[in-house]
């Protein structure tokens, strides 16, 4: 099959009349300055298909439910009791029907590819479920009935704080020591055997929730895999860190891990200069989940600096209280502006578009950070595409760079028409194209839920 638009982002660059020839879910061909062919599907703008790189799909059924002050100081904290008490009554269809509608709205707004940091495992009472991956199984389907490439990502976690402390009760469901979690590990490479192009990593949650002995043997079971950690999200963790070891998260990370380009540092939101170095010479990337650490009071990355000296990051969603691709973008700048009073500060340079820059970071480092890297809309390249309503007044007079700009700035998922993920259309019109059969399953399972 042949695609064609008025204008791509290859790159290089932009293109005008680009035609791409799709073949078992992968670009075959490209040709630049060409009229359309007949039979080919006609469009107006493409771009490569962003990664999610930090996704807790099951997060989904409880946008807005945290949202009420308590009689005291609200946090991270206070909102981490709300999420307990949520998933105390969710079992595996309940995860299926959430992560199925937030996949779904994923690719509604230019995601393509997600990390699933997957911790919730066990029956109600925190004993194993017979198949040890039934939760990673029912992600698993909810990926292939949205058609969302998959990166599962089952979380290490055995402890509530520095130092090997025995788990909290609300964290029952979360719990498994080191042998189990390899039997986990194994069961959740055949929970996603079926799936296209699906990738398992390891993700031992935290430096609260792992030992260093841990940390080691959890890192080692997956050899070139990617390998993703919490860490430096909260002001209390780093106070808890210094209590406990005498170092900061990042460094004591960095002083006892052998991270590299496999590894992403979620949030890494409170660092030094001298960690923000340690991440940039180890290859590593941030992942930065700019709407999730602003809901939840966390803090801002220091992405100016850190880009700067060429970090890498890339973007996720987290707790998907809000999905949408061009929105995280938006924020981490925003971020910037309101911490520096300035404006354009993530732009790659004088005269470089802010939105450009923000998209080409991310696209790199989210491809890296979940063992897919993609060279975007190129030969060879997964044919994950994105194709933007050329009809909204919002681009109107707007060519190459501008129209990132306008998006990301101006209009987000709604300024969005159609997804290909692996050559398959998921998105048609700006709605998935399941959408009311996930709908309807999501809407019994928070009846149940919430009932």
């Amino acid at each position: 099959m042949a695609l064609w638009c008025e204008q791509a982002w290859l790159p290089d660059g932009w293109c005008g009349h680009v035609r791409l020839t799709l073949e078992q879910g992968r670009i075959s061909g490209i040709e630049t300055g060409i009229d359309a062919a007949p039979g080919d599907e006609r469009h107006a703008i493409f771009l490569p298909g962003l990664p999610n790189l930090h996704s807790h799909a099951f997060q989904r059924g409880m946008a807005g439910l945290a949202e009420r002050a308590g009689t005291g100081a609200d946090s991270f904290w206070t909102w981490r009791e709300a999420m307990y008490h949520f998933v105390d009554r969710l079992d595996p269809e309940g995860m299926q029907a959430i992560a199925a509608l937030a996949f779904a709205e994923m690719l509604e707004s230019g995601f393509t590819c997600v990390g699933e940091f997957h911790y919730l495992h066990h029956g109600l009472d925190g004993q194993p479920y017979d198949d040890i991956a039934i939760m990673a199984r029912a992600i698993a389907d909810a990926a292939d009935a949205t058609g969302i490439a998959l990166t599962l990502l089952p979380v290490f976690y055995a402890h509530a704080g520095f130092g090997g402390a025995d788990p909290a009760p609300g964290q029952r469901r979360f719990v498994n020591d080191v042998d189990r979690y390899a039997r986990l590990l194994d069961a959740a490479q055949g929970a996603v055997a079926g799936l296209d192009a699906a990738v398992v990593g390891v993700a031992p949650h935290s430096l609260r929730a792992a030992t260093a002995e841990e940390l080691a043997a959890v890192a080692a079971m997956a050899p070139g895999a990617p390998v993703h950690i919490h860490i430096a999200e909260q002001t209390a963790e780093v106070d808890a860190c210094l209590a406990w070891s005498g170092a900061r998260p990042v460094e004591w990370l960095m002083d006892h891990a052998d991270v590299d380009r496999d590894w992403c540092l979620v949030h890494a939101t409170h660092i030094t200069d001298a960690e923000r170095h340690a991440i940039v010479q180890s290859g590593a990337v941030a992942g930065l989940c700019p709407i999730t650490e602003a809901n939840l009071g966390d803090g801002l990355f220091p992405a100016r600096d850190f880009l700067a000296e060429g970090g890498r990051f890339g973007v996720g969603s987290d707790s998907n209280v809000e999905i949408d691709a061009a929105a995280e973008l938006r924020l981490l700048e925003y971020g910037q502006r309101l911490a520096q009073r300035g404006r354009n500060l993530l732009a790659s340079g004088a005269g470089q578009s802010t939105g450009a820059s923000l998209y080409r970071g991310a696209l790199a480092g989210g491809g890296q950070a979940l063992g897919r890297p993609s060279p975007g809309l190129a030969v060879g390249a997964a044919a994950d595409i994105v194709s933007l309503n050329a009809a909204d007044p919002g681009f109107a007079g707007r060519t190459g760079d501008a129209i990132l700009d306008s998006w990301i700035f101006g209009g987000g998922a709604r300024r969005v028409d159609c997804v290909w993920r692996g050559g398959v259309k998921r998105v048609a019109g700006g709605r998935h194209v399941a959408r009311d059969a996930i709908d309807a399953r999501y809407r019994t399972a928070m009846a149940t839920l919430l009932g």
